[in-house]
């Protein structure tokens, strides 16, 4: 069986998001929350919340227990992107994008 999370427009980018996400597939869930706790990054406590999420799911809709758990995939997608501008010389202005993106947590219980 597997469980889903997202956590859509989270305002990191996601090039970011994924240098934390690749360590998290093919770990057992409470492993990768004990992992996130002590990675220093924005990114690791945006990945927590959504897989504590993905947890409480498995627990309480599908009646599984969280030791069993294992992460099936941790995937970032891009999510839109604000665009904002900067002043800089002579008037004009730089435009630069606060990209956003989306976190999608599947867990299995299946090993």
């Amino acid at each position: 069986m597997e469980i889903r999370s997202y956590s859509k427009y989270m305002r990191i980018s996601p090039k970011k998001a994924r240098e934390v996400a690749r360590i998290l597939p093919g770990k057992k869930a409470n492993e990768g929350v004990a992992l996130l706790k002590y990675i220093p990054r924005k990114a690791a406590r945006m990945l927590d919340k959504t897989l504590k999420s993905a947890m409480a799911n498995a627990e309480n809709n599908s009646n599984l227990s969280a030791d069993d758990l294992i992460i099936r995939e941790a995937i970032v997608e891009e999510g839109p992107a604000m665009k904002r501008f900067r002043p800089c010389a002579r008037g004009s202005a730089h435009p630069y994008k606060k990209r956003m993106s989306h976190l999608r947590i599947t867990l299995t219980d299946e090993g």
